[in-house]
């Protein structure tokens, strides 16, 4: 994914965990870089969809928002043109409209941060986030409004409100920056090639929080409600992310042995995708760790710590416990994080952790997830009964690929759950490498989960590849060989490539398309890719 941000000596502030330093001045490549600012893009894009109806939270929205939506009207109302752009671009958003405001809100702000300025609103990339690549072909419809709504103006009026915000917020994201850094005793040198940008934009609902991870950028979109405010543990929960993520993505043999935990959370309301890769589960789990360790301070306040803890177990965050327990004596240490991390996933004890999971009673509802705006479901009534694709996918985790089919393919007939998911875990039941293929396919055209596009676009990356190295021992050593052989190989590094900006945080998926990107896949056999157990 190519830099989306933009930097401005007015409106931009880069934080650093040791000192705040202006956005136009120069900075090493090893400084911690987290961007604090406002985006013209996002707002034409969300002032765009309020122009159509989008109402979620107004009543509770900073005053700039009622006033760019007046002025938006009076502007088209006074251009002779305006009526039929705005009816235009209304009827793509009515007709792309999602069930609800959360999931509304989410897919433009995904497109909103993979468009390049006005008033060309080019896509940065080829491929865009799944989300955005739905909305995508309303860019042509911006640019017009853009035009018609005179947004360019309103926004340059508007700035010293935007601005505004971003000072009296400024050193309470920079503090919390820097109290994370100096809790976990982390190294500048873990910062080199990433990015955290936090975004304001008061013209979202002040109640929804988007966050994007974007293959090494890291996103953050929030707005602040009528009295000026704003929530920052959102800032903090994402920053921690932005730097444990690679701790994860760094140890994939520790992971693999935790990977039975899985099991025990099938039932739990978290987002599916935590229940599908444990390194986002382990990540999750000490995130919510040290916020419960660094929430408060004195004997008083360890009631309210237990009961963050337990909150985020009964979520299906099931090492919270360890983690914080384990923090207790990494908080007596001199040692940072970093270097004490893989002890602490040694220190883990597969079965007893399991024993203790499948004992806990798991909340009904998800909680509040920033990383998922959107996309967690409630647990059934009662908490036990499984949907069919959650059935399916567990009797795929166990290695009953019979069961995982037929109930993918009940899921299908009866249009239950995601039928991209359904596709997906029909493709990974699949006998042979072309019925795979049809199957990850299908699931791209139809699937809107990250987890599914972004792994679908792996397999077939690995299926393409397989082909590659088949074309390569039949080409006879001719010009035409080694061209289908090469064709073959572009379109496994396509899918790699698409799979990276999927918009999916999984440290093992990241591995497997950079690897296949570094070089051909090859199986320690010659089997189906299509079958290997995620």
């Amino acid at each position: 994914m190519p830099r989306l941000k933009t930097l401005r000596a007015a409106s931009a502030a880069l934080l650093s965990a040791a000192a705040l330093i202006s956005a136009c001045g120069a900075f090493a490549q090893t400084t911690p870089k987290v961007v604090f600012e406002s985006n013209e893009t996002l707002f034409t894009v969300l002032s765009a969809i309020n122009a159509c109806g989008y109402d979620d939270g107004l009543a509770s929205s900073s005053p700039v928002r009622s006033e760019v939506r007046a002025e938006m009207a009076a502007e088209i109302e006074a251009n002779a043109s305006g009526g039929r752009i705005q009816e235009q671009l209304c009827n793509f958003v009515r007709e792309h409209q999602q069930p609800d405001a959360s999931r509304e809100l989410a897919q433009y702000v995904s497109l909103g941060l993979t468009l390049g300025p006005p008033p060309a609103f080019t896509a940065k990339s080829e491929e865009l986030p799944p989300d955005a690549s739905y909305v995508a072909e309303i860019a042509p419809l911006l640019q017009t409004f853009y035009q018609a709504a005179g947004l360019r103006d309103t926004w340059r009026k508007h700035q010293r409100e935007y601005q505004a915000v971003l000072a009296r917020y400024h050193d309470a994201v920079a503090s919390s920056i820097e109290k994370t850094d100096t809790y976990l005793r982390m190294p500048v040198s873990g910062y080199i090639g990433r990015e955290y940008t936090i975004y304001v934009e008061p013209m979202a609902s002040p109640g929804r929080v988007n966050a994007r991870i974007y293959t090494t950028e890291y996103f953050l979109v929030m707005s602040p409600n009528a009295a000026g405010n704003m929530n920052l543990e959102p800032v903090r929960h994402m920053y921690l992310h932005y730097i444990l993520d690679p701790l994860a993505a760094k140890r994939p043999q520790a992971m693999k042995r935790l990977e039975p935990l899985l099991s025990s959370v099938v039932d739990a309301p978290m987002e599916e995708s935590y229940k599908h890769e444990i390194s986002l589960l382990v990540t999750e789990s000490l995130i919510h760790a040290i916020e419960a360790r660094t929430a408060q301070d004195g004997k008083a306040a360890e009631a309210a710590r237990l009961q963050m803890i337990n909150d985020a177990v009964s979520q299906g965050f099931v090492l919270t416990r360890y983690f914080y327990d384990a923090l207790g004596n990494f908080e007596k240490g001199q040692a940072g994080l970093k270097d004490v991390f893989g002890d602490m996933l040694l220190g883990i004890n597969v079965d007893a952790e399991r024993r203790h999971a499948n004992q806990i009673v798991f909340a009904r509802n998800a909680g509040p997830d920033p990383l998922h705006s959107g996309l967690a479901r409630p647990a059934a009534a009662g908490g036990a009964a499984l949907s069919l694709l959650d059935a399916a996918e567990q009797k795929l985790s166990a290695g009953d690929k019979q069961g995982a089919q037929k109930l993918a393919e009940q899921a299908l007939d009866q249009k239950q759950g995601d039928q991209g998911r359904a596709l997906f875990v029909l493709a990974r039941t699949s006998r042979d490498i072309r019925g795979a293929q049809t199957y990850f396919e299908r699931a791209l055209e139809v699937a809107r989960e990250p987890r599914v596009v972004a792994w679908s676009h792996v397999y077939l990356g690995r299926i393409y590849d397989l082909r590659y190295r088949d074309a390569l021992e039949n080409a006879e050593d001719t010009p035409q060989g080694a061209a289908a052989a090469g064709r073959e190989r572009e379109q496994a590094m396509q899918h790699y490539r698409a799979a990276l900006n999927a918009g999916y945080d999984s440290p093992e998926m990241k591995t497997a398309a950079e690897t296949g990107l570094k070089q051909p896949y090859q199986p320690a056999e010659r089997a189906r890719p299509e079958q290997e157990n995620r």
